[in-house]
């Protein structure tokens, strides 16, 4: 694997060019991908380990591949407070999608919720980023939001606990997307990716005590695993650390409202995935809402290229 082009110094800059975004965008691509196959991977083996221990073995050999990548170099971080933040309620959002998926959601399914983070990324935007909003990116907004009630419809097969603490996992989810953007200001994508995994570890740690985390078969998750169960679980972490130091990169290259519409594509991803692996088929209440939130994100990156157009104009004359 090459690592030539992931920097040890940050190279944020506040307007990438026409070519970095690209790369950015290619970048971010191809880590959604690598992180959906990591969640495939951890749900397989989820039965074995439960969320815990699956917390733990992310951030152990994560930090490992990272650490070995960077050679130990560029780690120390410079925004500290920020990093420790984020990385702790990543922590929060990854046990929480863990113990979901032991209870029984399937990928697509959490995707779907996942799927209003554009949308809630628009917005925190405003504040964190200084980004303007009009009246038609509120009123899609909204809309997109009509899409996650759709999918959360009482009956349905979303209307369920589990799929209220995934949205709100998912507007932390969001405010930690923000947040790497922030922090490749002042920070490389090593030394984002490895405090980040690392600490899974004390997080795993602190959740062994509390049975609801343990495997679905009962009693604490094992120390050592299958065989096969551990070849999961190393490919998970190192997939796992790919991923995050692609993000990394990528957030550092492009700008938000460009790299939203490939939050959808886990959804994708999640799809086949689901039906390849567990014979997992959506409903269409599902699909059907999942269309409105995406068909939502989608006209407001349009309106945000619209806006930045009109800007650039107005700058050149």
């Amino acid at each position: 694997m090459r690592t030539a082009a992931l920097p040890l110094a940050p190279s944020f800059r506040a307007a990438p060019t026409g070519e970095e975004a690209m790369r950015g965008l290619a970048i971010v691509g191809l880590g959604y991908g690598v992180v959906s196959l990591a969640d495939a991977t951890v749900k397989w083996v989820m039965p074995e380990i439960g969320p815990a221990a699956a917390l733990i073995w992310r951030g152990l050999i994560g930090a490992l591949l990272v650490f070995l990548l960077a050679r130990g170099r560029g780690l120390i971080p410079v925004n500290r407070r920020l990093l420790a933040v984020r990385s702790l309620l990543h922590c929060c959002v990854s046990i929480t999608w863990y113990y979901c998926w032991a209870a029984g959601v399937s990928l697509a399914d959490s995707y779907a919720v996942a799927s209003a983070s554009p949308l809630l990324m628009t917005l925190l935007a405003i504040p964190l980023l200084g980004e303007r909003v009009g009246w038609r990116r509120w009123t899609s907004t909204m809309v997109g939001f009509g899409g996650v009630l759709f999918m959360l419809q009482p009956g349905g097969e979303l209307w369920r606990i589990e799929s209220l603490i995934l949205l709100v996992a998912t507007a932390v989810m969001a405010l930690t997307r923000i947040w790497t953007r922030i922090l490749t200001r002042t920070d490389g994508p090593y030394a984002i990716a490895f405090w980040l995994l690392l600490a899974h570890v004390p997080v795993g740690l602190l959740g062994l005590p509390f049975p609801f985390l343990w495997p679905a078969a009962g009693g604490p998750p094992p120390l050592l695993p299958s065989l096969l169960g551990v070849a999961a679980l190393v490919a998970f972490g190192l997939a796992n650390a790919v991923a995050q130091m692609l993000f990394a990169r990528g957030f550092a290259l492009a700008p938000i409202q460009a790299i939203a519409p490939f939050e959808y594509t886990p959804l994708l991803w999640g799809i086949g995935l689901g039906f390849l692996i567990w014979g997992e088929v959506p409903a269409w209440t599902t699909l059907g809402g999942a269309a409105v939130v995406i068909g939502a994100g989608l006209y407001n990156v349009h309106r945000e290229r619209v806006r930045r157009a009109a800007e650039r104009r107005t700058g050149a004359g």
